[in-house]
């Protein structure tokens, strides 16, 4: 018999419109062979135009959600995307998962909606404390690094501070550094001691909704699915320029990506 589909796990929101929160990180989990299992944080009411509502669940019911998939579905790799209160944030950190858990420290929707509480830094630092990986971006990473980044050296600093947390590995993601210094897409991932940067030519389109929860979800199939963590950066941001370059241009607004993209090969060169 085929052994069963190693398991990943997606903590977080709701989006209606598919493009981003857990209906991305499933549809990401599935095109690179792994299923995928979700508890759910907050409901939003969302499109490719506008966040206009987030309302959060009861830490308690997502405490329960996630004991149910842990004692019967045992994940290989974890991510967590809007987690919304710090209560939600502690009943996480609480866990002991086992298993490499990603951390997408998510603060603000592509629309800039508030999707975590500003007053939860504390509570979003113990859930950092217990990840392998940090996926902060530019935002992100200055909010956990207390520093301006608005420059690669200054990214390079915010992981170096960040991994003060005692995190192994942190990647900064600089898909909005051309909006500060006209370069291309950059990307620095801190890992083993040492610094990797990934850069691209910046892709000219409003097509962008879900980016970074799809790339952290990309990033966490392939640590379920048994890769390295600089090997599964590197094959996570290949398919997302893909997802980005072939986007099925849906919406009036920041539409989603392509999570089939790069065909059914993942293990292909161009993955």
């Amino acid at each position: 018999m085929k052994p069963p589909a190693p398991i990943a796990l997606t903590i977080a929101g709701s989006d209606p419109g598919g493009g981003a929160g857990i209906q991305a990180d499933l549809k990401t989990f599935h095109r690179f062979g792994v299923y995928g299992t979700a508890v759910v944080t907050l409901i939003t009411v969302q499109n490719t135009t506008r966040v206009s509502r987030v309302e959060t669940l009861d830490a308690g019911l997502v405490a329960e959600q996630l004991d149910a998939v842990l004692e019967d579905l045992p994940p290989r790799a974890v991510k967590t995307g809007a987690l919304g209160t710090a209560a939600i944030m502690d009943a996480i950190a609480a866990r002991r998962f086992g298993c490499p858990l990603v951390v997408d420290p998510v603060i603000l929707s592509t629309h800039g909606l508030a999707l975590n509480d500003p007053a939860a830094s504390d509570s979003l630092g113990r859930l950092v404390r217990q990840a392998t990986l940090v996926t902060p971006n530019l935002s992100e990473a200055a909010h956990l690094a207390g520093i301006e980044v608005v420059s690669v050296q200054q990214m390079r600093e915010a992981a170096r501070r960040i991994a003060d947390f005692g995190v192994p590995a942190i990647l900064v993601k600089g898909g909005h550094l051309a909006d500060y210094t006209g370069d291309d897409a950059i990307d620095v991932l801190w890992c083993n001691g040492r610094f990797t940067e990934f850069t691209s030519p910046r892709i000219a389109t409003r097509h962008t909704h879900g980016t970074g929860c799809t790339y952290s979800a990309a990033i966490t199939a392939l640590l379920a699915r048994g890769f390295g963590m600089e090997e599964s950066v590197a094959r996570a941001r290949r398919f997302i320029e893909e997802a980005i370059r072939t986007n099925p241009g849906l919406g009036r607004g920041s539409g989603p990506l392509n999570h089939w993209a790069g065909g059914d090969d993942i293990d292909s060169d161009s993955l």
